[in-house]
């Protein structure tokens, strides 16, 4: 296996797994290895990860701000969508993944390097979609998956090769091994340990660490509004903001109001059904506000024809495929449909509630002289007679059927 690569770029993160990889790489392959870290928001110090790699003989160290293109270019117009997968994911770590596989890969042509490396695991969905990316992006690239390579099969044997090449082994609060915990600007998810049996009930002290748990929380609401232009957030509480920028605040202010965590059990591209806790505060106020704009600025067929693409949507993201066609094709679909998404939302933080209590917009199609239960001169209800028995021909013709 030695000499077969020269040169490989690590998607690195200075934990343990991708530091162990990195000695791995370095002694399997005999390579020289570049690693990259993508500051996506994950709200730690990324400057010890250039310290251990330097500590370990790396010469070529990317460290990149990339909070900004993450929430423009791949968080917004995936919300645009209102995608969640199987009803309660809002697909945090997967909207990630293909930024930092392009970006790797773009490393990979600027250093000279022959090959790119993940630390997925070969039972997980990350391994695929970082491959899918990488390949989308460089269909020649060479990939490394130590995962399904190295004998190193438990969480035990990666502490004990990391406890014998001097690598430091992280604790949580206990002392302990920590979960496994994947975050960005968008989320931070929760899996292994206690988790990994879906009856126990998540220990949310010891696991959350971007919000409180509903029953934590203030004792009385926060009330803000969300600005939105063609569909994405542009402002809250009337201040404009970037997008990270945005997302960042509506994270401090969901977090501090219990809201956005979610305890899933998922089914993964694999096959393989994996149980996680999910902290997604901000993304959730955006996706509830979202919504409310959306109720008064699309009409009915528009909307419910977003609501039927929005599954299929999500799988492609979930399962990897961030630049097929297919995504792309619907892509379009839905930014076409939020042109006019734009308009104020009022809402409520409550103890882990999202409480819509306005929404206005300059191409509303609420008419009040329409909806009004009082009297107007707009809407005749004689009208609904025949659209009623229209409509019920079919059902009128069945039911005589029915009888003979």
């Amino acid at each position: 296996m030695a000499g077969e690569v020269k040169k490989v770029v690590l998607a690195y993160s200075g934990g343990l797994d991708t530091s162990i990889i990195l000695r791995w790489l370095q002694q399997t392959y005999g390579c020289e290895v570049v690693t990259f870290t993508a500051d996506l928001g994950q709200g730690e110090e990324l400057e010890p990860a250039r310290e251990k790699a330097q500590l370990m003989g790396i010469k070529e160290i990317y460290i990149e701000d990339m909070r900004e293109e993450f929430v423009r270019d791949y968080v917004f117009p995936m919300f645009r969508a209102n995608a969640i997968y199987e009803g309660t994911y809002l697909l945090g770590t997967s909207i990630a993944r293909p930024l930092i596989a392009k970006r790797q890969v773009e490393i990979a042509a600027e250093v000279g390097a022959d090959a790119v490396s993940h630390g997925a695991t070969g039972k997980g969905n990350d391994q695929v979609r970082f491959e899918l990316g990488y390949y989308a992006c460089n269909p020649n690239i060479k990939v490394i998956a130590p995962w399904r390579e190295w004998d190193l099969t438990s969480r035990t044997s990666l502490i004990e090769y990391a406890q014998k090449h001097q690598i430091p082994v992280p604790k949580d609060k206990r002392g302990e091994a920590p979960f496994s915990q994947d975050a960005n600007l968008l989320h931070i998810s929760s899996e292994g340990k206690i988790l990994e049996d879906p009856w126990q009930e998540p220990d949310y002290d010891l696991i959350l660490t971007r919000m409180v748990t509903p029953m934590a929380a203030p004792d009385y609401p926060t009330e803000i509004t969300i600005d939105f232009q063609r569909g994405d957030p542009v402002a809250v509480n009337g201040e404009k903001m970037s997008p990270a920028t945005l997302l960042a605040k509506l994270n401090d202010l969901g977090g501090a109001n219990g809201v956005g965590c979610t305890d899933i059990v998922e089914n993964r591209f694999v096959g393989m059904k994996s149980r996680g806790v999910y902290e997604t505060p901000g993304g959730t106020i955006l996706f509830h506000a979202r919504r409310a704009v959306e109720s008064l600025t699309l009409d009915r067929g528009t909307m419910h024809l977003k609501d039927e693409l929005m599954p299929r949507y999500a799988e492609l993201v979930y399962n990897g495929f961030w630049f097929s066609g297919e995504r792309e094709m619907l892509q379009a679909a839905i930014d076409r449909a939020n042109e006019r998404v734009t308009g104020t939302v009022r809402l409520k933080l409550y103890k882990g509630n999202v409480i819509i209590t306005g929404r206005k917009s300059p191409y509303s199609l609420y008419r009040e002289d329409i909806a009004t239960f009082e009297a107007d001169t707009v809407y005749n209800q004689r009208d609904a007679e025949g659209f009623i028995r229209l409509n019920a021909l079919r059902l009128r013709l069945g039911s005589l059927l029915g009888k003979g």
